[in-house]
């Protein structure tokens, strides 16, 4: 009898049907509680469903009573994983291996484990012998593109995402991986044509339409408000449902209580995002506010580990689903809940989508909008988003702050800028992502190199390691107008004081367009090199504006692409100004708006307030300017 109901599930289970398949195995173990089939199938439903340590409970069950089992091993690995018992998983793949080592599914599942604890050379060798033992796997094809990327071998990287996709022409991830390859390589319209066809295959992968979103940033010939209305179009795909079906909320209306506040980030580790979130967890008034920090960080690091450190209550959230997510922040009975990715890598937006805290909060991580109705508040500033100017690009009321949209903490390793050589040739320096690369924008550069004669351009950028890059960023320069003689190209540091070490070279930043930057403004600042900006109609190519009149040089952002010229070009013609700056732009930046932390924390709090007393009389965000 249990037989018949374990094959009924298997049937549901291989459609799709999850959900009947988790009654028919909870049923064939009502029959026989142990079946040791039932339970590895309804330990691998949960781990499916994001129920993770039932899963590994039903199958450490399994294990028991198949102890020779590579599958199961295997399963029991995955579960493990997504629990965040990583030794214990690879323990259980490594198992599964001794088992059976021609089992391909099992180095791959390892690989992926240790691609996400930094054994990348490991990882690398496990997805090539699931290759060699089963050529056409094309997940494993997939998967080694993601560890070739990470070592920095792009073109081997390119070759096996390719490989994944002619393995199987439906493989959405693929494109999406590839897509994200090739941006970053300044292929812009290659990517976005990635993007596009994995949305084809799969019109409901919203990662796959968030990253298309975040690539059309890049694009100079893109006004905002195509832009706008394609994140309106990426919430009626893949959010309105669950905003419909969104839930009323218990939380006590009581304007002045303490508010327990959520934040949502796979980025709480050593990545940009946590320069300007630390100081913020720190300096929060805990009389206040009770601090939760929900992070879906896959390699914690040691900024992960004293992040944790400074929350009230760190929740790692990995291996959870959206929904399971958004269950979890009602239990913990959040009042004001805040985003900090936006559309990038790993969003949580559709836990967002689900309404788990009375007010929710776009803030930091993404320079736009998320076009959920179920995000009540976007934080900003009136030089990023002048007032009257950018409201109609955000489905977000938009919460102004009074200085600056962020607060910078400065890098802890405290690396001095030399004084400035008053007779050398001056050197402009970018060290952006290529994938804000352009035309338009390195035709102004080639202006600026054109106009300053005794002067060169020195780039870095992680993937300027790769031969095929370089030569590609090259060619661009030089079919912009500018010389190879008056390039120098720098790959990757070995840490962060290798990285600021760069701006010791460079006399004056050059801001890329239309997508400024953020922590490379604010690196160049501290290093005591002024940045020069062109200012756009939206957020996303205002940044350089805010940064740069919080530390007093507003002029250096420039209103049209021929006074980007001159700003740039005046600075290089003022050695003295140069050489002020160079003594005096850490002080500027710790002293004034971008460095105080605590004045900064205030008036977030301040606009959490606000947000939560309008909650609570009823008034929505739709009431607030």
């Amino acid at each position: 009898m249990s037989r018949d109901i374990l094959r009924e599930g298997i049937e549901h289970h291989r459609a799709g049907r999850i959900a009947e398949a988790e009654a028919a195995y909870r049923r064939a173990l009502e029959q026989e509680a142990d079946c040791a089939d039932a339970l590895n199938l309804l330990g691998v439903v949960l781990c499916q469903t994001g129920r993770n340590q039932q899963a590994v409970q039903y199958l450490e069950r399994a294990v028991k009573l198949r102890p020779q089992d590579a599958a199961c091993r295997n399963n029991l690995g995955l579960a493990l994983q997504a629990a965040g018992a990583p030794e214990a998983a690879e323990k259980a793949f490594r198992r599964a291996l001794a088992l059976d080592p021609a089992y391909p599914e099992a180095h791959n599942n390892l690989g992926n484990l240790l691609l996400n604890q930094g054994r990348t050379e490991e990882a690398i060798a496990h997805y090539r012998q699931a290759l060699t033992l089963r050529p056409a796997y094309a997940h494993a094809a997939n998967n080694l593109g993601n560890a070739l990327r990470r070592a920095r071998r792009l073109g081997e990287a390119e070759a096996s995402y390719r490989n994944a996709v002619n393995l199987d022409p439906g493989y959405a991830e693929a494109y999406r991986n590839l897509g994200g390859l090739l941006g970053g390589q300044a292929r812009l319209s290659e990517a976005l044509e990635c993007f596009r066809r994995a949305l084809r295959i799969r019109p409901g992968d919203h990662h796959a339409h968030s990253a298309l979103l975040m690539h059309l940033h890049y694009d100079p010939a893109l006004t905002p408000e195509a832009i706008f209305a394609e994140h309106l179009r990426w919430s009626r795909r893949h959010a309105a449902h669950l905003e419909a079906a969104a839930r009323p909320h218990r939380n006590r209306r009581a304007p002045d209580r303490r508010l327990r506040l959520g934040y949502v980030s796979p980025d709480l580790r050593r990545h940009a995002v946590a320069c300007f979130f630390e100081p913020v967890l720190r300096a929060h008034d805990r009389r206040q506010f009770e601090i939760f920090c929900y992070s879906d960080v896959l390699a914690p690091d040691d900024v992960t580990q004293r992040l944790a450190g400074l929350a009230d209550c760190w929740r790692t959230v990995c291996g959870l689903s959206d929904e399971a997510l958004a269950d979890l922040v009602r239990e913990d009975g959040i009042d004001i809940l805040v985003d900090l990715a936006g559309h990038t890598a790993q969003n949580r937006l559709l836990a967002f989508a689900r309404k788990p805290a009375p007010v929710q909060v776009s803030w930091l991580g993404y320079p736009n909008t998320t076009g959920l109705a179920s995000v009540d508040y976007r934080v900003s500033d009136a030089q990023a988003d002048p007032p009257g100017r950018t409201e109609h690009l955000h489905s977000e009321r938009l919460m102004r702050l009074p200085k600056t949209f962020v607060c910078y903490g400065g890098p802890p390793e405290d690396l001095q800028a030399p004084a400035f050589d008053k007779t050398g040739e001056i050197c402009f320096g970018s060290a952006h992502n290529p994938a804000k690369l352009n035309r338009p924008l390195l035709g102004l550069w080639a202006r600026l190199l054109a106009r300053v004669l005794r002067s060169r351009l020195l780039m870095k950028a992680g993937v300027l390691a790769d031969a095929a890059v370089r030569e590609r960023i090259l060619a661009m320069l030089e079919e912009a107008g500018i010389e190879r003689a008056r390039v120098e190209l720098i790959g990757p540091a070995e840490d962060l004081r290798e990285h600021l070490a760069f701006y010791r070279r460079v006399d004056v930043a050059l801001d890329a367009f239309p997508y400024h930057g953020t922590t490379t403004t604010c690196e160049a600042l501290w290093m005591g090199v002024p940045v020069v900006s062109l200012i756009g109609r939206a957020h996303v190519s205002r940044v350089g504006c805010s940064l740069l009149s919080a530390v007093g040089l507003a002029d250096l952002a420039a209103d049209t692409p021929d006074a980007y010229v001159e700003a740039a070009a005046a600075l290089a013609a003022d050695p003295e100004r140069l050489a002020r700056l160079r003594l005096q732009l850490r002080a500027r930046l710790r002293e004034g708006s971008l460095g105080d932390a605590a004045g900064f924390t205030r008036a977030l709090e301040a606009a959490y307030r606000e947000m939560w007393r309008r909650w609570c009389s009823g008034l929505g965000s739709e009431n607030c300017r």
